[in-house]
């Protein structure tokens, strides 16, 4: 089986980047041509400029797959200094693994490590807090996408464009987390940071800022885009399931869940033919089951196999094949769900939310479901500064977090 990253060493990369590039400037006169008109474009409502940024996220999107990533940007190993985040380091906590993920972890031969993290703050104040927390203030912990196998918290990295808009919305809330978690990899590459090993570091993370810093678990804003989401919900479910459990003292579940385009199926149980997975092919995401998206799978998953996202419903709690009692949410907290209605994950993240609603309630109350669709609106589109359904996602989340 071909998989993506195969020009992820010098020269190689440096030679394919520039080929990648090249190519793609050739196209923008092209693209302009053929949709010149209206009624060319993917939907009416996208402008010109519109879709052709789309194109080129596409083409980005491609190239970033087979190089491994454009932009140098720092893992979990080392933190890179920046004047637009401050760099800590956070301890494992073995001491909180328990059940289940204790049993994955041995069998993924992976254990809580040292990793890092980088506090956001807002423009006009210090990018860490200050100790002791003021009692009712609240933090976001912000998980990033990349399908756990790519991008980082650092500022450098586009998925920062969230975490910098978090910190400006809500008074209450003045500082970010960003987690640099272990990535996942496998051939052409060594293997390594399979399933949990995020999901440890996440723990890992949450931990801190509730143990360590002193925030409430009430005032935690857990949230995650695309594959980061689905880390989110991994981690709220562990700390759900297992709080009363007496083999280990875990902080409690956050108090608000924010879920931006999050991955939620890992599974093929959505990719029936009139899907969106097979529909949305304005997306600039490729295929759900093949190229950089089957690769991450097969990175993440590991040793346990592709089979594994079937029923696991840490992995794929939207999957169609598991019951309401396999992946319940009871005992979640409140939770934002934003999408886009061109996604090819659309049809997997409405599953989600209509499970969550179900079991959750829907509305704007304490302990229910809100669900924001961005209309014609691409895959994590909360990252594009450009996108014009973004100030409408970031104002919903806004009086969302003012209602609590």
């Amino acid at each position: 089986m071909a998989l993506p990253l195969s020009f992820t060493t010098q020269p190689w990369k440096g030679l394919y980047l520039g080929y990648g590039f090249s190519t793609t400037l050739l196209q923008v006169p092209l693209w302009t041509l053929r949709y010149m008109l209206p009624s060319a474009r993917p939907f009416p409502s996208w402008s010109l400029g519109h879709t052709i940024a789309v194109q080129l996220s596409r083409c980005v999107a491609h190239i970033s797959s087979i190089t491994g990533g454009i932009v140098g940007l720092p893992t979990h190993r080392a933190t890179l200094p920046t004047p637009d985040a401050e760099a800590v380091w956070i301890d494992g906590t073995p001491h909180l693994v328990t059940a289940e993920l204790e049993t994955w972890a041995y069998v993924a031969k992976v254990e809580p490590e040292r990793i890092p993290g980088y506090w956001y703050g807002r423009n006009d104040g210090s990018k860490k807090p200050t100790t002791p927390i003021p009692p009712g203030q609240r933090v976001f912990y912000f998980l990033h996408g990349g399908g756990y196998i790519q991008l980082s918290a650092h500022p450098n990295d586009m998925t920062s464009n969230i975490t910098r808009a978090l910190v400006e919305l809500d008074d209450s809330a003045p500082h970010a987390l960003s987690l640099e978690y272990r990535l996942s990899a496998t051939v052409p590459l060594p293997d390594q940071n399979p399933f949990p090993a995020a999901l440890l570091d996440a723990l890992a993370g949450y931990n801190y800022l509730v143990d360590v810093m002193g925030y409430s678990p009430s005032n935690v804003v857990v949230v995650g885009d695309s594959a980061g989401g689905n880390l989110a919900l991994a981690l709220t479910r562990y700390l759900v399931e297992n709080r009363n459990t007496s083999q280990v003292s875990l902080p409690a579940p956050p108090g608000h869940l924010i879920l931006l385009s999050p991955w939620t199926d890992l599974s093929t149980s959505h990719d029936w033919l009139g899907s969106s997975t097979h529909s949305n092919t304005a997306d600039y995401l490729g295929f759900h089951n093949s190229g950089r998206s089957l690769y991450s799978k097969y990175a993440f998953l590991g040793p346990f196999g592709l089979g594994f996202a079937f029923h696991n419903r840490y992995i794929s709690p939207a999957c169609l094949h598991l019951s309401d009692y396999q992946a319940h949410f009871g005992g979640f907290p409140r939770t934002f769900i934003a999408t886009g209605t061109a996604e090819r994950m659309y049809d997997a993240t409405r599953t989600l939310g209509k499970k969550m609603t179900a079991e959750m309630g829907e509305g704007d109350g304490e302990g229910q479901v809100m669900c924001f669709e961005g209309q014609d609106a691409v895959h994590d589109f909360l990252v594009f500064v450009w996108h014009p359904c973004r100030t409408a996602a970031l104002l919903a989340i806004q009086q969302w977090l003012a209602a609590a």
